[in-house]
Parts: C-alpha cells; structure tokens; sequence
C-alpha cells in the first residue's frame, strides 16, 4: 500500500512473495492438505505472491554484514530528503 500510494519508498531486497492464504487439514494418515483460500494483492492490483515486491531503492544484505545495510540506505534516503536536495 505504501508503495502503490506514493507515501514512501521500499528499501533492500525484495520480498519473498508470500501471497496466498492457506488452510492445512491434517488427514487420518498423517498427511497435510492445503487449501488456498485467498490471494493478496497490493491496492494497485499487483499480485505478490510468488513475485514479492520489487524495493524502490534496492540494497542487499549479506548473511554475515556487521551492519544492516538496507537501514543505513534508508537513513540515507530519509536524510537526503529532509535536507531538500
């Protein structure tokens, strides 16, 4: 919605793409049935799932960074923004 609204910018990598809601029936035999019951999509009508939403400012994350860099890109944008340029 943030995106799609223009109110703000997604920063770091993008997301999963998780866009499905879904009900698991354990059965007598153990096994698991899933039921997809509803699919998300962003106010503009963009589906996520199996997409994932592509960040405005991309930045990656190694596993092992000593510093979260998507936040520092983020206080970067914020700074840059708050100072006019």
């Amino acid at each position: 919605a943030v995106q799609d609204s223009g109110r703000g910018v997604l920063v770091g990598e993008t997301t999963f793409g998780k866009g499905s809601v879904q009900l698991a029936y354990t059965l007598d035999d153990g096994s698991e049935l899933r039921i997809t019951t509803a699919r998300w999509f962003t106010p503009g009508g963009r589906e996520i799932h199996g997409q994932g939403l592509e960040p405005d400012i991309p930045v990656e994350e190694p596993e092992e960074a000593e510093v979260d860099a998507p936040l520092e890109a983020a206080v970067a944008y914020i700074l840059e923004k708050a100072s006019g340029r």
